[in-house]
């Protein structure tokens, strides 16, 4: 069985996403993110690719989608609260789902940035 987590207070919480992952927010107990896209396409590979982690992490966040957009909620719900688990999975999300390889270097160039019929994530 797996140790007790600890939930963070609110002020705890405020303070690691202004630290960690800023363009997250805590509200009604939750840290949230919002993705948005370019359309139906972008809104799905993220969602895709949300469900992917969240699986193989077992910590599975809340999904809300529309057309050109994606918002996230997590807490875990064991611990009435967020806990390490979901900055984690938190951290990993904003890993996948806003990497730029084009803005890396090296082999892999990333999606044409002047051409919409390529474009699915309006990164921050």
């Amino acid at each position: 069985m797996a140790a007790e987590e600890r939930a963070y207070s609110p002020e705890e919480i405020t303070a690691r996403l202004a630290a960690e992952l800023p363009h997250w927010r805590l509200e009604n107990g939750w840290i949230r993110r919002k993705f948005k896209t370019h359309g139906w396409k972008g809104t799905l590979m993220v969602v895709n690719t949300v469900g992917h982690l969240a699986e193989a992490a077992w910590h599975h966040p809340d999904i809300a989608a529309s057309y050109a957009w994606v918002e996230l909620k997590l807490m875990t719900h064991t611990a009435k609260g967020v806990t390490d688990k979901d900055f984690e999975l938190a951290h990993k999300i904003e890993d996948v789902v806003s990497w730029r390889p084009g803005k890396e270097g090296g082999a892999l160039e990333g999606t044409p940035e002047t051409d919409q019929r390529f474009a699915y994530i309006k990164y921050d």
